[in-house]
């Protein structure tokens, strides 16, 4: 700070600062290190306004320039109202039990191909509902292994471009690669004896028939065959 050419300074040397002087020489200093220690990017207090001006949602403070919240952030005020910030914040945040993993171990098997299936259409006479039966079966399925199934949308697919008239249902089992079949995306009816799969681990064939809901102005000739694909 220049403190040449001051009242009541002789020449050559600094005289006495007034108050103000010395507070703006402290803000400038304060500036200085905060923008050497502080990435406005990265404060979630920081805010331009539409008036250009910046400001401090913590405080609901106003300031010109960067400059002046810099050295706003490392006043009093701004350090207490971010300590009881951060103090109020650690109270409302639930505590998380500390509870160990268990380790499990995951079993890798030699994939050996896609199982046997058969797909049967059919037309349930009373409601006239579509349906279809899959029989996949697994002579090889590791042991304590149960087939599992999903329906998969043609959005979640990479194999053909994406059509929103079909969707995808998936068979798997290990050590049997995962099997796909193409079906008609219609609502499937999930209701009591509409919706069933069955695991026989004696014949190891795995079952599974479902219904389409009703309204269905398709005609049975319209129930296209599913194809099976690799995923």
């Amino acid at each position: 700070m220049d403190f040449q050419h001051r009242a009541g300074g002789k020449t050559g040397s600094g005289g006495v600062a007034s108050e103000s002087e010395a507070n703006r020489d402290r803000r400038e200093r304060l500036r200085q290190l905060a923008l050497e220690t502080i990435d406005l990017a990265k404060d979630p207090y920081f805010m331009k306004n539409h008036l250009g001006t910046y400001e401090c949602k913590l405080c609901l403070t106003l300031h010109n320039n960067e400059g002046s919240y810099l050295a706003h952030t490392q006043g009093k005020r701004h350090q207490a109202n971010l300590a009881r910030r951060t103090a109020r914040d650690a109270k409302d945040a639930p505590i998380q039990p500390q509870t160990e993993r268990p380790r499990v171990e995951y079993k890798h098997f030699v994939k050996i191909g896609r199982p046997g299936y058969k797909v049967t259409k059919q037309r349930n006479p009373e409601t006239r509902q579509h349906s279809l039966l899959f029989q996949i079966d697994y002579p090889e399925i590791g042991d304590g292994v149960v087939p599992r199934h999903r329906f998969m949308s043609a959005y979640e697919q990479r194999l053909e471009p994406p059509d929103r008239n079909w969707q995808y249902l998936l068979f798997a089992a290990e050590p049997y690669e995962t099997m796909g079949f193409k079906i008609p995306s219609r609502e499937v009816d999930k209701s009591e004896g509409k919706f069933w799969t069955h695991w026989n681990r004696d014949t190891k064939q795995f079952f599974m028939q479902f219904h389409f809901k009703l309204p269905d102005d398709l005609t049975r000739s319209q129930l296209v065959a599913p194809k099976p694909l690799m995923t």
